[in-house]
């Protein structure tokens, strides 16, 4: 089964992609991550990345394309997330067009919807374990009282600099221009099904467990 988790920044997608990952053995792609194994790995694309990375340009589709075709090849027994790609209408036409190249179906395009004020105040409340990575919030999920990760055990949190008010509706902004365009096109095809991206963490990954179990 692959998917695409939409919605904007800290909707939540990071969170339930871990989720699917450890339930379903899925494997998430994301574009970040490629596109860091890729410049280390020494293959011939990675030095396509490497270069691209080091002149401070982006990387072109064709680029995350030729590494999204790597991933499929190697396959993966639960499927795939798509995190963070495509974020445009000509990237969502390359990825189905490579799909369908490879025999492969986009079986379900998630929107995580979320109400732009409640998301900003929750962002802006948002912590990590600088250790594993556990996301927690000032509100509804605060840092342990001794002051140690739940997960791992870690002292060390972090917070975003960019996840502030300011930044928070600068990166929505661009989410709006450049991905929202995506939910017309999913829907036109008859692929899209919406979830509550601001509900409790558990009501969310059932939400999302449904659409992939219809």
């Amino acid at each position: 089964m692959n998917i695409i988790l939409l919605g904007p920044p800290g909707a939540g997608k990071g969170t339930q992609a871990r989720h699917l990952v450890e339930t379903r053995g899925m494997v998430q792609l994301s574009t970040g991550d490629m596109l860091r194994e890729a410049k280390d790995s020494g293959t011939e694309m990675g030095q396509r990345v490497a270069e691209v990375m080091a002149r401070g340009e982006l990387v072109t589709d064709e680029i995350v394309i030729g590494l999204i075709r790597e991933k499929l090849e190697q396959g993966a027994q639960g499927g795939f997330i798509f995190d963070g790609f495509p974020r445009t209408l000509a990237q969502a036409d390359a990825l189905s067009n490579l799909l369908s190249e490879m025999d492969e179906t986009l079986d379900a395009v998630i929107e995580m919807q979320v109400d732009d004020e409640a998301l900003v105040a929750r962002i802006s409340a948002r912590s990590t374990c600088g250790s594993c990575g556990e996301v927690y919030n000032d509100i509804t999920k605060p840092i342990p009282a001794d002051g140690k990760c739940s997960n791992c055990g870690g002292t060390e949190f972090k917070r975003r600099a960019d996840d502030n008010e300011e930044s928070l509706k600068t990166r929505l902004m661009e989410y709006y221009k450049k991905t929202s365009p995506l939910i017309g096109y999913y829907y036109a095809k008859g692929d899209l099904s919406r979830v509550n991206g601001l509900g409790e963490i558990k009501s969310v990954q059932a939400a999302i467990a449904k659409v992939l179990d219809a």
